[in-house]
């Protein structure tokens, strides 16, 4: 049975509007890049030692606050998907301000706490330890921002867990640990793969709680979009443009293996319910 005209219309409509929606997500992005190319500033800005230690200082700062995310994060989700605690509404709501607040006033929170007159700050600073304007600063200013993302889905995917599957692998004799890392977290692999990829994407295009609590110091604190800003700043608009390309094309490579990663995971979690289902 074929489809009427008007049946077909609402189809189209969808569509024209998808495609309306990637144009303009997509071809900012492109005149971006288009720019940088065609102009020859890509492969100008390719050979300068400031985007290449702004490059590399974004790849391993965001692997570290990714890292720390984890630590942090994964626990606390595991709870908030899995146990019924008291004032968990106002938990979530706590983990969630760093999402709404703009990134400067987060930046101004992590000041006054940490820094060398703040709460925790001055305490750490009479011992020798001092944080602000560190690279470790940049790090834990891109945890701070990126963290709560990867606790919502992670919770999210725990939560949507079948506890039926827990009870018969417990049945079966697994410890806690064992239901845990073997039926849990692979069956959520999914959820907490795209929790990562939005967290590392947090992390990597970080700019106001960056420059607020760790400044932009090159070499030490100058991440890639800090680096696009002082040089479009200083007037080197080329130079900012290609740097910004340089950022595009580094996020466009680690979300795309991400993405990869994370359909692997995807598949292993089915894996995993099919064999404590089997």
């Amino acid at each position: 049975m074929t489809e009427t005209k008007a049946e077909r219309s609402p189809g189209l409509v969808l569509e024209f509007i998808a495609l309306a929606a990637a144009l303009v997500l997509g071809l900012p992005v492109l005149a971006l890049v288009g720019r940088a190319v065609f102009s020859g500033s890509l492969a100008m800005a390719a050979g300068l030692p400031v985007v290449a230690d702004a490059l590399t200082l974004s790849l391993l700062t965001t692997g570290a606050s990714l890292a720390l995310t984890v630590v942090l994060g994964l626990p606390l989700a595991f709870v908030l998907a899995r146990r019924h605690i008291r004032g968990a509404a106002l938990i979530e709501t706590v983990i969630d301000l760093p999402i709404v607040l703009p990134p400067s006033v987060a930046g101004l929170a992590l000041l006054l706490l940490l820094g060398r007159r703040g709460f925790l700050g001055e305490p750490l600073a009479a011992m020798g330890i001092e944080l602000p304007f560190t690279t470790l600063a940049v790090v834990l200013a891109q945890a701070f921002v990126s963290t709560p993302l990867f606790i919502r889905s992670a919770r999210s995917g725990l939560a949507a867990v079948d506890r039926e599957l827990e009870d018969a692998a417990r049945v079966d004799g697994a410890s806690e640990w064992q239901v845990v890392t073997r039926i849990s977290l692979p069956i959520a692999a999914g959820s907490l793969a795209a929790g990562l990829v939005m967290a590392w994407a947090r992390s990597l295009g970080e700019f106001g709680a960056t420059i607020m609590f760790a400044g932009n110091v090159e070499g030490r604190t100058q991440t890639l979009p800090l680096l696009v800003y002082g040089e479009f700043q200083s007037g080197s608009l080329d130079a900012s443009i290609a740097a910004a390309t340089v950022l595009v094309l580094a996020a466009f490579g680690v979300l795309a293996t991400f993405r990869l990663l994370g359909r692997n995971a995807a598949r292993v979690g089915k894996g995993a319910a099919e064999l404590a289902t089997g």
